[in-house]
């Protein structure tokens, strides 16, 4: 009777070993994309992974660290949740507000400096990626006078994402005035 349960038991083994890992393929050859999902417990994990992300391409342009703050990340999540219900990713919130009116609502001291956005089933890198590709984007992450950062987003049941990214600065920006 051991023997036959040892037996099965290398069966089913040798059985599960021969499932294929294999991706399926579209029509153009590529793997199908997979949605991506974000569960509660990996919430700060993306939002850090963003950071450390986001840090490592600074450094490499001699742009300072930057570090998470919950007044921006607020206003980033407010923000999220706005676009979805607004079914479109813009910059004006439902109620009219700007970035600098929701940055201000969450109770920032300092200074907005830029707002990204995205509607996408992309994970935050594969986004984070993207907005690397455009130079309006670009420069906002790379803009050596923020210190702060918000990042937050929205994600559907279906798995669209609603992604905003806002950096700030916490010293006061003035405008020159020669």
């Amino acid at each position: 009777m051991t023997r036959f349960i040892v037996l099965l038991l290398v069966s089913i083994i040798g059985l599960s070993a021969c499932e294929s890992n294999t991706p399926a393929l579209g029509p153009d050859g590529k793997p199908l994309p997979r949605v991506y999902r974000i569960s509660a417990r990996e919430e700060a994990k993306v939002q850090y992974r963003m950071l450390d992300s986001i840090n490592a391409l600074r450094a490499a342009a001699g742009a300072p660290e930057i570090k998470l703050n919950s007044n921006l990340n607020a206003a980033a999540a407010t923000h999220s949740q706005d676009m979805k219900n607004q079914n479109r990713p813009w910059h004006f919130g439902s109620d009219g507000s700007s970035p600098i009116d929701r940055v201000a609502r969450s109770g920032y001291i300092g200074t907005m400096l830029g707002e990204n956005i995205s509607e996408t089933y992309e994970s935050e890198l594969e986004t984070l990626g993207a907005w690397m590709e455009q130079p309006d984007t670009r420069e906002i992450i790379l803009d050596s006078r923020a210190t702060d950062l918000g990042f937050a987003w929205f994600q559907e049941q279906g798995g669209k994402l609603w992604w905003t990214m806002i950096l700030g600065s916490a010293a006061p920006q003035f405008a020159s005035t020669e």
